[in-house]
């Protein structure tokens, strides 16, 4: 029993610390969206799905042991390979990153396979096959408990990462020693094929005579539920993960709470029956679906605390529902790999359903709340079909009336979510990098009315309709802000400038343009880019522009270091990066080696202008950091606009050259910062926390 809890319970803790490193590791080349994350956990469901396929042909044949043998000597010496190519064994050197996609899921999947896919394949079989052997050697004990233990290793393994590993140890060390106990892992799983076939194939084959053979065999239905209720715990879990990376940060710190309340669920449902009764999730459920639909059209009054309480509580009650009802309707322990089989087949389909079929039906993120719609009506299904509980006919009737009209409210609710997406907006598109767009604030005809581009829950830029008014730079970018600012008071205005800009949004900034001028944008979003240039009509900064345009699609770092290394320094005058302002960081365009990029590619004389405005982070210690170790000379300047044409914005100005920031224009609206010192560890490729400057 040590020796199967001790190699399932490590196998598990594994998995689940190499989902957010590796997420960690290829978040910068994707352009730091929570898409990244959520195409991470879409692959390794299906790989889990793989390894339990593999599980489940594996047991009940001695010789294939061998084979298992053959896997785990082919992923050792993998892993030993790539130690020697990179720089860590599972971390991929810069020869990978990718070229820019619309579409790069395909892209995220080939550079796991490569670094992880064979390692997780043998990790994720691990826990159905010691199972499934357990419950040979010692057929009167029951193998469930096992799995939650499993879900225990994968619990610590997500809740260290974030407080343990990730703060301390850089992405080379984190790989390494990940590396060095996969080996110890790999030891044991050696050692179990070796036990496995000495077990006599009599006594493989051997049923359980207590049972009779129609009860030993799922019937389709059952299997179809199985199916259903894994698919749609994925589904939410997915759904909010989405939802709080949308209106927070993308950080693996809170990528891990929604998979903590799922593998939670999945702990004290295979617990045993006394951790799950339907009537109490019903109630809790209910309360549950109250609060997520009250708090969807709130999430500017509500506080960051509350949105993420309600969302977690959502998802732990449907998950509980899932994985109860789960365990309610689990076989007979002979079928116990494929019963785990048809669960990760579900995972694995809720994955994918997320990932590849919501973007391409959907505009909006509309998975949350028809997942909750799914969870009634698969909770009605259920209760239906397996009366366990609810012996009572009045009982019966009663929960299953509760359960339908909760079925068809939280439908009503799902589609008013729908049309009111579609009907607030002129247009909206969704893509990989998340739902742009375009509505109508003010009243039509007048001076307030203009078009505001948004992207999730982000303003990204506005601009007004009446024609008097369609050059005002607005938003975040006045005349007094500090983007506006550094253009305005530039040694080379009206000589000719070039100005480079990372993020795009409207292309507010190209109001400021003068003939001669070069301003380039270096944007990710090919949906960004067709409103920018027009496309429909509503924004028209970059047309009217008397500089000449540029835009660059894809990462602006990946797409900086391939400039460089063809072409050389762009030389720019102004290098603006707006890329902060939303609540989904780019961490890796605000690192040393980031930076170190941006002075190659700006003029001696040239300033750095950064635009930090955010409301949950203060990324002031980060830039001062920055600049204490490039040497800059900075400012800090603070905006507090006039809460219609323009925003209130904070802008730090950087540049080699002290005299560049010491004009009267810019002095007089400067922050004093005399004494300030920045209480943080530079960030770099290897290490970044955002937890210490959440606000």
């Amino acid at each position: 029993m040590v020796y199967f809890a001790i190699s399932i319970f490590l196998s598990a803790f594994l998995l689940f610390q190499v989902e957010p490193m590796i997420a960690r590791i290829i978040l910068p080349w994707f352009g730091g969206t929570s898409a990244v994350w959520s195409t991470v956990q879409m692959f390794f469901q299906v790989l889990l799905t793989g390894g339990y396929a593999y599980a489940n042909w594996l047991t009940g044949k001695r010789r294939r042991g061998i084979i298992h043998l053959v896997v785990i000597g082919i992923s050792v010496g993998l892993l030993v390979i790539l130690s020697l190519v990179w720089k860590s064994p599972i971390i991929p050197d810069a020869n990978w990153k990718p070229v820019q996609s619309n579409f790069p899921i395909w892209e995220i999947c080939k550079l796991l396979f490569v670094s992880v896919g064979l390692p997780f394949f043998l990790l994720s079989a691990n826990s159905p096959l010691m199972q499934a052997w357990f419950h040979r050697a010692s057929p009167n004990e029951t193998a469930y408990r096992l799995y939650a233990l499993s879900n225990v290793g994968s619990l610590l393994g997500l809740m260290t990462y974030p407080v343990l590993v990730e703060p301390y140890l850089t992405l080379a060390w984190q790989g390494r020693f990940w590396s060095l106990l996969f080996l110890v892992y790999a030891g044991m799983a050696a050692y179990g094929a070796v036990r496995s076939m000495r077990i006599e194939p009599a006594q493989l084959e051997t049923p359980n005579p207590r049972r009779s053979e129609p009860e030993l065999r799922p019937s389709i239905k059952v299997q179809t539920l199985w199916i259903l209720l894994a698919a749609t715990a994925s589904i939410l879990l997915l759904a909010t993960t989405s939802q709080i990376t949308q209106e927070v940060a993308v950080i693996p710190f809170l990528w891990v709470l929604p998979l903590t309340m799922y593998l939670l669920s999945f702990i004290l449902a295979f617990s045993g029956e006394r951790w799950y009764s339907r009537q109490v999730y019903l109630v809790i459920l209910f309360l549950a679906t109250v609060l997520i639909s009250w708090a969807l059209g709130r999430s500017e009054a509500l506080g960051i605390p509350a949105q993420i309480g309600i969302y977690l509580l959502g998802l732990f009650a449907a998950c509980m529902v899932c994985h109860g009802e789960l365990y309610l309707i689990r076989p007979n322990p002979i079928h116990l790999t494929r019963f785990y089989l048809m669960v990760s087949v579900g995972g694995a389909l809720g994955g994918l359903v997320v990932n590849f079929v919501a973007p391409f039906i959907f505009k909006g993120f509309w998975e949350l709340p028809i997942g909750y719609t799914l969870c009634w009506l698969l909770f009605l299904v259920v209760t239906f079909l397996f009366r366990s509980g609810l012996r009572k006919r009045w009982l019966f009737v009663l929960n299953n009336v509760l359960l339908m009209g909760m079925v068809i409210i939280s439908g009503v609710r799902s589609y008013m979510q729908i049309h009111s997406d579609l009907t607030s907006s002129l247009t909206i598109e969704r893509n990989f990098y998340g739902v742009v767009s375009v509505r109508e604030f003010g009243l039509p005809g007048s001076s307030s009315d203009r078009f505001v581009l948004v992207h999730g829950v982000t303003i990204h830029g506005f601009q007004y309709v009446a024609a008097a008014q369609r050059d005002f730079p607005t938003a975040y970018f006045g005349e007094d802000s500090g983007g506006g600012l550094a253009i305005l008071n530039h040694p080379r205005r009206g000589l000719g400038m070039r100005v480079g800009i990372l993020g795009l949004g409207v292309g507010t900034l190209a109001s400021y343009g003068q003939p001669g001028d070069v301003y380039r944008f270096y944007e990710i979003n090919p949906l960004i880019i067709q409103l920018a240039e027009g496309q429909g009509g509503f924004f028209s900064f970059l047309a009217d522009s008397r500089a000449k345009i540029e835009i660059v699609l894809g990462d602006a770092r990946l797409s900086l270091e391939r400039e460089l290394a063809i072409s050389g320094s762009q030389n720019y005058d102004v290098l603006a990066l707006d890329v902060f302002s939303s609540d989904s960081i780019p961490v890796h365009l605000l690192d040393r080696e980031a930076f170190a990029l941006y002075l190659q590619h700006l003029q001696p004389d040239g300033i750095l202008a950064v635009h930090i405005s955010n409301l949950h982070l203060d990324l002031v210690p980060v830039v001062w950091t920055l600049a204490d170790t490039f040497h800059l000379s900075r400012i800090e300047i603070a905006d507090p606009g006039n809460g219609v044409k323009n925003f209130p914005s904070v802008w730090v100005l950087l540049a080699r050259d002290p005299s560049l920031l010491e004009t009267p224009a810019l002095l007089s609206r400067a922050r004093p910062m005399e004494g300030y010192v920045s209480p943080i560890r530079l960030w770099t490729d290897d290490y970044s926390n955002l937890l210490q400057i959440l606000k």
